[in-house]
């Protein structure tokens, strides 16, 4: 286990260490989110002042947002130890009884994933979240006893890119509960100059507002763009990002001006020249291009949405007039389109 008690599953691959290397340490260290920001500088100030952990705090939205580093921003500002783990890894309820009865006072557990626990999990995770106690059942049968265990004052941090997943007794038991967002163009631009500093890059402006215009509003895609165009820059130029070689880059990963890469332009050429525009359900686009339903919707589905590419109907997902003209398909008034691709 690491000094700082995170708990850490397998081996971390080169480009997880660099990720856990840029994250924010602090609030003042991030950019973006600044309502989120705000009100995280609030209860921290506050629970600081009380001498007292913050309340429950769950983080939703697309991945990639940065739910994970607030969550250790969170434990860096409140100057306590945070333990990691995600919901797929607490297979059964002694698992969780396991690292509650671990927990020193002040700590934070933070989970990752949390919509994905079990039901008998979440059970025990109830009077542990609210009441601060652990029941545990010792025996079976008649014989069986139940035993309770008071735990410290800990403090929960969860994230999930499916809120509505999420049991409801479970979300009312989180105090603080915020949305990620997008970042905008200003914000993914610092994020990619502070990136290209710790990491010693060589880059230009315009290379930057390349990188980050391409980033599609999310830092982790951003860092992996960068990392994937210093390689470029040092096989194939000197070593400097310039606009041009930033281009060059990013179109070799198929990456276009709007960062929509070739599955967001497979969703919206099936949706257009198979389905006529739509609508059409999910799990047939899915089917249609080989891809997981649910990694279209939480992955591809939220940013071609932001783009104003989908729509979303009662009867299934529709393309706007705008995915027309991306694709370069005509579109006329009675929402036909000519299926001759102009590309």
């Amino acid at each position: 286990m690491p000094d700082d008690g995170r708990l850490i599953a397998g081996h971390t691959r080169p480009d997880d260490r660099e990720n856990i290397a840029l994250r924010p340490k602090l609030l003042d260290d991030i950019v973006g989110q600044d309502r989120v920001r705000e009100n995280l500088k609030i209860i921290i100030d506050a629970a600081k002042g009380r001498e007292e952990p913050i309340d429950h705090v769950l983080f939703y939205g697309p991945p990639g947002l940065g739910k994970t580093s607030l969550a250790h921003v969170i434990a860096n500002e409140m100057g306590v130890n945070i333990r990691v783990t995600a919901g797929p890894s607490i297979e059964r309820a002694g698992d969780l009884a396991a690292i509650l009865t671990h927990l020193k006072r002040n700590d934070i557990l933070f989970i990752d994933e949390v919509h994905r626990l079990g039901r008998a999990v979440e059970e025990v995770l109830y009077p542990a979240m609210e009441d601060f106690v652990l029941d545990i059942v010792i025996g079976k049968g008649p014989a069986a006893k139940n035993v309770r265990l008071n735990l410290p004052r800990f403090t929960v941090i969860g994230a999930t890119t499916r809120l509505a997943l999420l049991a409801g007794p479970l979300r009312d038991r989180f105090g603080a509960r915020f949305r990620l967002d997008f970042y905008d163009q200003e914000a993914m631009e610092h994020i990619v100059n502070r990136a290209a500093a710790m990491l010693e890059i060589a880059i230009e402006p315009a290379g930057t507002s390349e990188i980050a215009r391409r980033a599609r509003g999310t830092p982790r895609v951003c860092l992996r763009l960068l990392r994937r165009v210093r390689d470029y820059a040092q096989v194939r130029a000197n070593g400097i990002i310039t606009p041009t070689v930033a281009v060059e880059a990013l179109e070799l990963m198929e990456i276009d001006h709007l960062g929509l890469d070739d599955i967001d332009r497979r969703i919206l050429s099936t949706i257009i020249e198979k389905f006529n525009g739509g609508p059409v359900g999910l799990d047939t686009i899915a089917a249609a291009i080989s891809e997981d339903s649910a990694t279209i919707m939480d992955v591809y589905e939220p940013y071609l949405l932001q783009l104003g590419f989908l729509e979303r109907t009662p009867r299934g997902r529709k393309a706007t007039p705008h995915a027309y003209e991306h694709i370069g398909i005509p579109y006329n008034d009675n929402g036909n389109a000519n299926q001759q691709s102009l590309l």
